[in-house]
């Protein structure tokens, strides 16, 4: 795989007062690598829904190259082909200025399968070093990310 310039990847997700929320720290522990799930520590915050209703807010930043490399390797290998091709076909809406914004279904990611989903979603930001969208499309294509 060639070098992947991409600096940290920032993933979160929302756990609701009506879900379990191991359940979704394994949802989001299945996006990593196995090697890395002890290594890389989801933070919790406490935040209040709309209605009062409480949300914890699970997230982290991943760092280091090799860690970065491999996180990216994952979600390469692991998202299903017609997710990348939906991915490829929507990419101008999720670039932005050196940022690649990935959504990832929590209950197929619980079931360790890797699909692009809008709804109760797990929030990747891939966060590529001074790269303009025409890079960030080509690197993503030449590590398999996108067809």
């Amino acid at each position: 795989m060639p070098h992947i310039p991409i600096a940290y990847i920032d993933i979160r997700a929302f756990a609701h007062a009506t879900e379990d929320q191991e359940k979704v720290l394994k949802a989001m522990h299945n996006t990593l690598p196995a090697e890395l799930i002890d290594k890389i520590v989801f933070k919790r915050k406490r935040l209040t829904g709309h209605h009062g209703n409480p949300i914890i807010l699970f997230e982290t930043k991943v760092k280091g190259k090799d860690v970065v490399k491999a996180v990216f390797e994952k979600l390469s290998s692991h998202l299903e082909s017609l997710d990348k091709e939906l991915l490829a076909n929507e990419i101008k809406r999720h670039l932005d200025k050196g940022n690649l914004y990935i959504r990832l279904d929590k209950q197929s990611a619980f079931l360790n399968e890797l699909r692009i989903g809008s709804v109760d979603s797990i929030h990747l930001r891939i966060h590529f070093k001074k790269h303009s969208p025409e890079e960030i499309v080509e690197v993503c294509r030449k590590s398999g990310m996108l067809p």
